[in-house]
């Protein structure tokens, strides 16, 4: 394959610190005290198969569909001979003559029929030179040809051949050394006679240490360049969701289920195929066993997550199954047993027959992914915590708020985990830059006596380097407050550009090249460079005041059809400025997607698959007011979106009733685009019932009434801080690590003083900075680091900040 590579640019040149403006920030260190030691597990992170990220991607396995075992009920599109074409007579079989259990399908060939697989998106990237260890169980009484070839039938290596014989299934290996390079290779196996075959495989020798069943090697380097402290696996939404047990009654197939980590483990073969959340299978060839050891090659603590049997990610459903439930809390303590189990133990004894009888090492595992329903999964938390304790006390067991970073579930939930003694809590949040900048003092105020933070998902949603600006910033507050974010991870990891669910990601890649993303340069440089202690210190400079809500309306639906109607708005002391009943038709209005129309009376929008179906009010700004209105949902998924506070379609707010499949409600700000929550509760919206809803804007505040009752409030009413700095030392070189973010587009000239420490007068500046909205692409990579050395360091310095920019000083203490 050919790769990509993030490179660290180095100038080893002194640069002049240059000073020639007047300081207008100042960085003040103190003299004397001790902050909080940082973790040095403090950034990890979060691998999820979503965006394609196992299989087609850090799973180096090469043929999609291997074993035969897609299904239309794991996805209608999917069939067993999905990512395969098939030349003569080939028959997918189901029956005793299977292989095994969990691997239900094989292929029958008659004499002269071949099959050929097209990889994953496009083709198989080959390297001219490369050699591909294939594989395939076969049985019956035949000659196998194997060939790999491009979609023109151009050979890209020799032909290999296998000999079948008999009735028994065995497994039949070689190697194609590439005489020729594609980005769209085929693979084809075709027979002289008739044969069955299954689980046929192709993987590049070249894989991350040269592993069996191993890594896509460029992209297991990229994680292991960032020095990950932890790695959290398997997920993520995919944990908790599906249907946790059960069959498909037409097919008598396994429906999509909760990720059960043992079937994951031992001979691939024997693993299942399962469909996961994010609308493709996995084939779980990337299991447990390899998320271990690929933790313990990159020197980070592994950190499972296993379900809760509550389901989370806009779902409500909690288990009802005792059964089940117990099953599920002993398969965490054989999991644990499985990681750290002397190889006498029944799940030791498996991981040292997979090639590692040294037990992993496991100290921490977390219960439950995101869930909705507050106390039905705590109390199976509660029971999960027992038993682990029980039976394993050195294990840090970690609970969750669910999935947003406020609102009541996450009220409930931070304050049942306190009252238990949670040793550390899960926070995840996906923000607009805006929220990072404006909330970097977010854990000054939590109880330093209180559980533990791991912030295990978090991302400013886009990929410029803007976001990873603004995440930058708030990293600096992370470290600040190191005594109580313990660990924190950027999600997701890995993001396959041609089958993207989820953005931004922090690594893209294409089946044959990979990139780091400008998140990913920021989380590399903080990454390598934490240091173990913060030093206290202060800043001042530029603080952007939080503006009144003002704008004009807009109302929108989200895979649903509704009808509104009796729009009126009127200033604080009654004076009507707007009102609308469509008796007159909609001129004012500006559809921007779905399909609007008036419909007796009422504006209605009418198709049930438009997401974000907004129609907004032109030409009209409001400042303080009282906004009335009647809605009612016809058909769909969710409910209502009032739009208030419209500057344009990319900045508004968002009051949404019924979202994420009708469970949740929120007040949703848009800023460029990128939405955060302001308020979230759980809510419904009944089809057929008419609603009568009010929101009176007030300054920064806004408050929601259905029916005449207070629904919520918020107050958008946070100041900016694009200037953002932390102090670290690091104690193994005896350097000061001074770390600025500049948000903002002019450069900021900042008067630091150390608090009278001796410093050398040269220090190894980092910067990366740019275009705020530059983003790195296959073809172009314009956020990279660029290291100098910089003279006039001193106990007291003034040095400039790029505009845009995160700057990093290392400076020696004498």
């Amino acid at each position: 394959m050919r790769f990509l590579a993030a490179v660290l640019v180095t100038v080893p040149l002194l640069v002049a610190s240059p000073a020639s403006a007047a300081p207008a920030y100042t960085i003040t260190v103190d003299s004397a005290a001790d902050g909080p030691q940082i973790n040095d597990r403090m950034y990890g992170v979060f691998f999820e198969d979503i965006n394609s990220a196992a299989d087609g991607g850090l799973y180096a396995e090469l043929v999609r569909n291997r074993s035969f075992e897609f299904r239309p009920v794991d996805n209608p599109a999917y069939t067993a001979l999905t990512g395969w074409s098939a030349s003569g007579t080939a028959t997918v079989a189901e029956d005793d003559g299977r292989m095994n259990e969990s691997n239900r399908s094989y292929l029958r060939l008659s004499a002269g029929s071949s099959v050929t697989n097209g990889g994953y998106s496009g083709g198989i990237a080959v390297d001219a030179g490369a050699r591909y260890d294939f594989s395939v169980w076969a049985r019956g009484e035949a000659s196998l040809t194997v060939t790999l070839h491009d979609a023109t039938g151009r050979a890209l290596a020799r032909p290999l051949s296998i000999a079948s014989h008999g009735d028994a299934w065995t497994k039949h290996t070689g190697v194609l050394r590439a005489t020729a390079g594609s980005d769209a290779g085929r693979l084809t196996v075709a027979t002289s006679g008739d044969a069955a075959v299954d689980m046929v495989s192709l993987f590049p020798r070249d894989t991350f240490r040269g592993r069996a069943n191993g890594l896509r090697r460029d992209l297991a380097e990229k994680v292991e360049a960032l020095h990950p402290g932890f790695v959290r696996f398997p997920g993520g939404c995919l944990v908790n969701t599906g249907s946790m047990y059960g069959y498909d009654e037409a097919s008598n197939y396994p429906r999509a289920r909760a990720y059960q980590w043992k079937e994951t483990v031992g001979p691939v073969e024997t693993r299942a195929t399962n469909a996961n959340f994010w609308g493709y299978n996995q084939s779980y060839g990337l299991g447990y066993y390899e998320y271990f050891q690929f933790s313990e090659d990159i020197g980070a603590m592994p950190l499972p997550v296993v379900p809760a049997l509550v389901t989370g990610c806009g779902q409500n459903r909690a288990t009802e199954d005792e059964a089940l439930l117990q099953r599920h809390i002993q398969d965490t303590l054989d999991l644990i047993e499985f990681a750290n189990g002397p190889k006498t133990s029944t799940w030791g004894a498996l991981r040292a027959r997979m090639g590692h009888p040294r037990p992993f090492g496991l100290t921490h595992v977390a219960v439950g992914n995101e869930e909705n329903l507050p106390d039905q999964y705590f109390a199976n938390f509660l029971r999960f915590r027992s038993a682990i304790n029980a039976a394993y006390p050195s294990i840090t067991v970690i609970g969750n708020t669910g999935p947003d970073d406020q609102g009541v579930t996450f009220d409930r939930l931070w304050a049942l985990n306190r009252q238990a003694g949670t040793a550390m809590v899960d926070e995840h949040y996906y923000n607009s830059p805006a929220w990072f900048l404006q909330n970097n003092r977010r854990y000054d105020s939590y109880d330093r006596a209180g559980p533990k933070v791991f912030l295990g998902e978090y991302a400013s949603q886009n990929h410029r380097l803007f976001n990873a600006l603004s995440e930058a910033a708030y990293m600096t507050g992370l470290e600040r407050n190191a005594d109580v974010v313990r660990m924190a991870s950027y999600a997701p990891l890995l993001a396959h550009v041609d089958n993207t669910q989820w953005t931004p990601d922090m690594i893209y890649f294409d089946n044959n090249a990979s990139w780091g993303s400008a998140s990913y340069q920021v989380q590399k440089l903080f990454m390598n460079n934490v240091g173990d202690r913060v030093v206290p210190s202060r800043a001042t400079g530029a603080v952007v005041e939080p503006q009144p809500i003002t704008g004009s309306i807009g109302l929108s639906t989200w895979a649903t059809a509704a009808r509104y109607d009796d729009i009126r708005v009127t200033t604080p002391d009654g004076t009507e400025v707007f009102s609308e009943d469509f008796s007159a038709g909609a001129a004012r209005w500006s559809p921007v997607r779905g399909n609007w129309a008036v419909t007796d009376g009422a504006y209605a929008q009418t198709d049930t698959a438009a997401e974000n179906a907004l129609t907004t009010v032109r030409d009209l700004n409001l400042g303080d007011y009282d906004m009335t209105l009647t809605a009612t949902k016809t058909a769909g998924n969710e409910g209502f979106l009032i739009a208030f506070g419209v500057k344009d379609t990319n900045n508004l707010y968002w009051w949404n009733l019924g979202g994420w499949n009708n469970t949740q409600g929120a007040v949703e700000k848009m800023t460029d685009g990128a939405k955060e929550q302001l308020f979230t509760r759980p809510d419904r919206v009944e089809t057929g019932r008419t609603y009568n809803l009010k929101i009176s804007v007030r300054g920064t505040q806004a408050q929601l009434f259905v029916d005449g009752e207070l629904w919520g409030s918020v107050s958008d009413n946070r100041a900016s801080e694009p200037f953002a700095q932390v102090v670290t030392s690091d104690s193994g070189t005896g350097e000061l690590l001074v770390k600025v973010v500049n948000a903002q587009s002019s450069p900021a000239v900042t008067a630091i003083d150390l608090g009278g420490r001796r410093v050398a007068a040269r220090a190894t500046r980092t910067v990366i900075a740019g275009d705020p909205a530059a983003q790195n692409t296959a073809t172009s990579q314009p956020v990279l680091p660029v290291t100098t050395t910089v003279s006039g360091i001193a106990p007291t310095f003034t040095h400039t900040f790029p505009a845009n920019s995160v700057t990093f000083l290392r400076i020696r203490q004498r």
